[in-house]
């Protein structure tokens, strides 16, 4: 079977190839899984490139979430079937296979969208956590995001919305603003010298308890300063590279609080019942279609250059994903 691997950390066009490997020899209680979609995340690609808070033993497969459906299984497993389709979680998934034991392999629903699917862990999980971890929010209270275009920008916005939550989205780019209204934005605001008072002016008043930044920079400290007395930032993502800038009298004189928010943590820290009960409303939400990510392009696993400097480009529009097996 083929997979894709990189033995040194640099560019991701430059270090990762293809290569086949024999199949792996299914053990008692296990299950072989053929990859369906898995996505390409920011932070697959900064993990390659070395920029990511931590970093595998070389040589290693990206991926960190997928869905596939059961090719094989033990013959001692009970409640996993042929053809069924499975979350992949706890698996590098940009290959075309995985094994492992049955009991690791969340069933999904067969009627939904495979594509949809392959994205159910990394986002729309950071989406919800970062609505219900930093604050007791209620219908009405204003939220303000940056990198609100992205696919946790767009979970947030569809959570937020079901929630009876308003939102400010901050952009970089004109032509991202007219998409996030159509999906239930309440204000999308393109980042620029004025924002802080633009977002002021949305929010008409109303207290600005939270703002979510994946940008950090500049605009991390305009989101910092627009916040209400006691507001809470939360910085989950650096994608303009540049490490955030904290505007000392917020932090004095305004008593905003700072935080973090690492999805890999919360998994370490939560209990069973929490993660089955967050997997359980993020499943039903996707595969009833009330919560959707664009899907850009999907690529084959030979084309893993173009996939990932697709992924790379900021002028894209949806995820850009890898199909390993025909769907």
């Amino acid at each position: 079977m083929k997979k894709i691997i990189y033995e040194e950390i640099g560019d991701p066009v430059d270090v990762l190839r293809i290569k086949e490997v024999n199949h792996e020899t299914l053990g008692p209680g296990q299950a072989r899984i053929a990859v369906l979609a898995a996505p390409i995340h920011p932070s697959n690609l900064l993990q390659i490139s070395g920029h990511y808070g931590v970093r595998p033993p070389l040589p290693a497969t990206p991926g960190s979430e997928g869905v596939g459906r059961v090719t094989e299984i033990a013959p001692d497993v009970d409640g996993l079937s042929l053809g069924q389709t499975v979350m992949l979680a706890g698996y590098n998934t940009w290959q075309e296979e995985v094994v492992g034991p049955a009991s690791s392999f969340i069933i999904l629903p067969e009627t939904a969208d495979v594509l949809q699917l392959s994205m159910l862990l990394v986002n729309p999980i950071t989406a919800l956590r970062l609505l219900d971890s930093f604050g007791d929010l209620k219908p009405g209270d204003w939220v303000i995001q940056s990198a609100a275009n992205s696919a946790v920008g767009e979970y947030l916005i569809q959570l937020a919305k079901k929630r009876g939550l308003k939102t400010i989205n901050v952009v970089r780019r004109e032509s991202a603003v007219q998409g996030l209204l159509e999906i239930g934005a309440d204000h999308v605001l393109v980042d620029g010298p004025g924002l802080v008072e633009q977002i002021n002016a949305a929010a008409r008043g109303a207290p600005l308890r939270l703002a979510i930044d994946a940008v950090g920079g500049g605009t991390f400290s305009k989101l910092a300063t627009a916040l209400s007395g006691g507001g809470t930032v939360v910085c989950y993502g650096l994608l303009s590279m540049q490490a955030p800038t904290l505007p000392s009298t917020a932090v004095i004189f305004n008593d905003i609080t700072v935080k973090g928010f690492w999805l890999t943590k919360w998994f370490e820290r939560a209990s069973a019942e929490d993660k089955q009960k967050t997997f359980a409303e993020i499943i039903e939400l996707i595969s009833s279609g009330l919560l959707k990510a664009k899907v850009s392009r999907t690529y084959g696993l030979d084309d893993i250059k173009e996939a990932v400097q697709a992924a790379a480009s900021g002028g894209r529009d949806g995820k850009i994903l890898l199909v390993p097996n025909p769907l």
